[in-house]
């Protein structure tokens, strides 16, 4: 088992490294340019992958953080409460507020 880890271990560090170095964007990139860093990663996969992580990229402090509107990121809105997606929908002119089809339509004018 313990053989099985220590193969498993630096192969998921080095693909954890290399999928973060080719999507992070080349604004927050430190030090050297994407490609070298992707080839620093793949050809030496443990110290690349501990090089990325620790010098590669710049990182938020620890105390911010996304969710508590720190780091310059927005907080995640449900599509409900997001007025963009909901003008996005458009009104559908034969349904009325509560989602039901409009009766006008469907009233036959010889009930009266």
């Amino acid at each position: 088992m313990l053989r099985v880890l220590m193969f498993l271990i630096p192969l998921a560090l080095s693909v954890y490294a290399f999928i973060d170095c080719i999507s992070t964007k080349d604004d927050d990139i430190r030090h050297m340019p994407k490609p070298l860093w992707a080839i620093l990663v793949l050809l030496f996969p443990l110290v690349g992958s501990i090089s990325w992580i620790i010098a590669g990229k710049k990182r938020q402090p620890a105390g911010s953080s996304p969710w508590q509107g720190g780091g310059g990121r927005r907080q995640w809105v449900a599509p409900d409460d997001n007025p963009d997606f909901l003008k996005s929908l458009g009104k559908d002119d034969e349904k009325d507020a509560d989602g039901r089809e409009d009766r006008q339509k469907d009233e036959d004018p010889r009930a009266d």
